[in-house]
């Protein structure tokens, strides 16, 4: 079925009328990491309700935001696909409408069509500590309503999907070409034969090149800076090998295995032994491109390999149009735009028809969410991270937050997962609240220890981590393992509670 199928299919079976009354879990996002919460809330916790509510027209997130040419995965499918659903297409790197078509089967194979709310925006939340359940106001054409719910799940991602991070370039206004962000790619963009020049050296640049290249008359890009790009194959021969011999399951489960235990070696390969990891990234660049390429300027960072995140390139396909001449790449910087392109420091102007802004994502936490306790204001920075997936002192809420070194949905299966244990473990017991505490003298530092700019724009907007125990945030899967499957759901951290008991002592302090 292609995507526009699914999508028919999807906007046939979805619930007419705005969400309304209670659920036991509002999940708020309806991208990858939301649609793997409604799944281990189907097979974990049948009978129990939830829904799904999306600010936006359609399923997918990330997959469906973004509508730039080539946009595609830049983590191969059988890490970044769910661990429960086998990615059997031949292509590891794969196109965002492969993507989509994934989502929509898990759709599909869960029935989850009836719990999905599109054009349902979140605007703020208020939990009730004496009720034990969440006020959620939402927003649908213009109007705003309320509903609750027992849990909150944030499933919104880790950026402002209305607002892309775009610096202000002097002399901008007096360029006569185009300006175009990715985030915002326009349908009817016309680049044939013209002049292109893309400002970034990060993933969103390095894929847009070489889809552009062949239509446009010339295509560059223009960085400050060069990041490490690696060649990789867009299709994984072990997995398709295994496919022809193995049940589609186990030769997932063997492929996905394989290839977290070889992400973790190449991640810990770039940490422990840089100089190393260095040679081999420089010899792979050397070997796709021309003779004599100047490597030494234009792909040789100041950073050491995973200091930031790694740009894979399917089948070296960046460096393929490099060595056919349709695209070029300079390293200087911006004195500022001009009526015919962009003017450099060294004194070159390039021209341009059409300037693309790939300089980055703005990142925002819960989708600018307003969240409350019991009527008073809650930020998130004045909150720690506990076992990566909830939040000191608001109580019934976690989010999903995946990988910055690996694949983002990796972490996604556990936490789901393991909330789902919390949810069972508090029915057991007979808990309606649960809340993490931190200790107010613990040292505390970054959510994100990373060296990329676009987390570090953020980093005063996001939690902070502690430096021990449950308040760690792991990048280790293997880690996250130990800790989210294996581990208990009880900890001396994590305290619980009934609203019922909670109701009881407010009548008595005011008796």
């Amino acid at each position: 079925m292609s995507v526009a199928d699914s999508v028919a299919s999807l906007d046939q079976a979805r619930p007419k009328e705005p969400l309304s009354g209670h659920v036991e879990v509002l999940i708020v996002g309806a991208g990858i990491s939301g649609l793997g919460m409604a799944h281990y809330l189907t097979v974990k916790r049948p009978g129990h309700s939830f829904a799904i509510v999306d600010g936006r027209q359609a399923i997918g997130g990330t997959w469906d935001l973004f509508r730039y040419p080539g946009i595609r995965s830049d983590s191969d499918l059988h890490t970044f696909g769910y661990e429960f659903k086998p990615w059997t297409s031949d292509n590891a790197i794969a196109d965002a409408h492969e993507i989509l078509d994934y989502l929509h089967e898990v759709i599909d194979e869960d029935r989850l069509a009836q719990r999905i709310y599109l054009q349902h925006k979140v605007v703020r939340a208020d939990f009730s500590t004496a009720a034990g359940k969440w006020t959620v106001t939402l927003e649908r054409d213009g109007q705003q309503w309320d509903v609750t719910c027992s849990w909150l799940f944030g499933a919104t991602g880790y950026y402002n999907y209305a607002e892309g991070h775009a610096p202000h370039f002097e002399g901008q206004e007096d360029f006569q070409g185009q300006i175009v962000h990715p985030q915002f790619w326009p349908e009817d963009l016309d680049y044939a034969g013209k002049r292109v020049v893309v400002i970034g050296s990060g993933a969103t640049a390095v894929t847009l090149i070489p889809a552009m290249a062949d239509k446009a008359g010339h295509i560059t890009m223009l960085q400050r800076s060069p990041s490490y790009v690696m060649p990789l194959p867009k299709k994984d021969p072990l997995a398709n090998t295994l496919r022809k011999v193995l049940p589609p399951k186990a030769a997932y489960a063997a492929t996905r295995r394989f290839n977290i235990g070889k992400g973790r070696f190449i991640y810990n390969l770039c940490q422990r032994h840089p100089k190393v990891a260095k040679r081999i990234i420089r010899r792979a660049n050397i070997t796709f491109l021309p003779k004599g390429y100047d490597v030494a300027t234009h792909f040789n960072p100041t950073y050491n390999p995973w200091d930031q995140r790694l740009c894979a390139v399917p089948n070296g396909d960046l460096f393929r149009t490099i060595a056919k001449g349709k695209a070029s790449v300079v390293t200087d910087r911006i004195v500022r735009f001009t009526k015919t392109g962009i003017l450099l420091t060294s004194g070159q102007e390039l021209p341009a028809d059409i300037i693309v802004t790939a300089t980055g994502l703005k990142l925002q936490l819960f989708g600018g969410v307003e969240v409350s306790v019991d009527g008073h204001h809650r930020e998130a920075h004045d909150s720690m991270v506990y076992k990566a997936f909830m939040l000191s002192d608001i109580p019934n809420f976690a989010f999903a937050f995946g990988y910055t070194n690996s694949s983002w949905t990796l972490k996604i299966d556990l936490l789901c997962e393991h909330l789902c244990r919390l949810l069972s473990y508090m029915d057991q017991h007979g808990y309606t609240t649960a809340v993490a505490v931190a200790d107010p003298d613990m040292a505390r530092r970054p959510m994100l220890d990373f060296a990329a700019g676009y987390i570090q724009r953020a980093s005063a907007d996001f939690p902070q981590q502690g430096s021990s125990g449950p308040w760690t945030i792991e990048m280790d899967y293997w880690a996250d393992h130990a800790r989210l499957r294996k581990g208990p759901v009880e900890d001396p951290a994590l305290k619980f509670s009934s609203a019922a008991h909670a109701i009881k002592t407010a009548e008595a302090a005011t008796a």
